[in-house]
């Protein structure tokens, strides 16, 4: 399969973790997790871990660590392809 890249928009200190739409067409991600020590970068690579259903070490963030707005690729991602275009609003 091929990568991803997403560009995704967060908000840490959230109510929850969940998806919250698209900004445009970046991804917004509500966070639980303050964007202290990296918990929030963390959170969201678990988060989108899962949500796509790929190993953590396969998604990393290329830009934006300290940033609301990354840059973020999934690895070995094809499957996931129709779950970010659902989310996105894409057919």
């Amino acid at each position: 399969g091929g990568d991803l890249l997403i560009e995704v928009r967060v908000q840490p200190r959230a109510s929850r973790t969940e998806f919250a739409g698209t900004i445009g067409e970046r991804l917004r991600v509500r966070l639980h997790a303050p964007p202290v020590d990296g918990r929030a970068n963390a959170a969201l690579v678990e988060f989108l871990s899962d949500a796509f259903g790929v190993p953590r070490a396969s998604v990393t963030i290329e830009r934006g660590l300290s940033a609301r707005d990354k840059l973020v690729r999934i690895r070995d991602a094809a499957h996931a392809a129709p779950h970010i275009a659902a989310l996105l609003g894409c057919r």
